[in-house]
């Protein structure tokens, strides 16, 4: 059993090159928006929940579901879990953290696949994969 649990979503956009993945580092390290799930809350309201405070997106639509995959165990017990989630529109802001006193991220990127496997720790290149074989399997279903 994890020792913490986090929840988050690989937000999506498509763009003229192809879908982009939203990316948000926070001093080295980039990872999707994701945050601790709190003690009585869905893991998927919390996946929400985080990509509203840490990126200021508020219109997510589900449109692959609310299938999930988790990472491997990491960082002393913890495991988060990923959605996938479209943003079709909405500027990405980082805003100040009440507990921290200043935004939790550094920087946020849109990037390509192959970026983002390049920035993305090896952790996360698993949840990417996924993500993407969601997101692309479903080019022909959407356009």
């Amino acid at each position: 059993m994890p020792g913490k649990r986090s929840a988050g979503v690989v937000v999506v956009r498509p763009g003229p090159a192809g879908w982009r993945y939203l990316l948000l580092r926070a001093f080295r390290n980039w990872d999707f928006p994701k945050g601790l799930v709190e003690p009585d809350e869905p893991p998927l309201a919390a996946a929400l929940r985080e990509v509203r405070e840490e990126a200021s997106l508020e219109s997510l639509e589900l449109r692959w579901g609310e299938a999930f995959r988790e990472t491997e165990l990491y960082a002393g017990g913890k495991v988060a879990r990923y959605y996938v989630a479209l943003s079709a529109s909405g500027d990405v802001r980082l805003p100040v953290s009440p507990e921290l006193g200043r935004p939790e991220h550094h920087e946020h990127r849109w990037v390509s696949y192959a970026e983002a496997r390049r920035l993305l720790p090896p952790r996360l290149q698993p949840i990417l994969d996924w993500a993407s074989s969601v997101v692309e399997g479903s080019l022909a279903e959407t356009h």
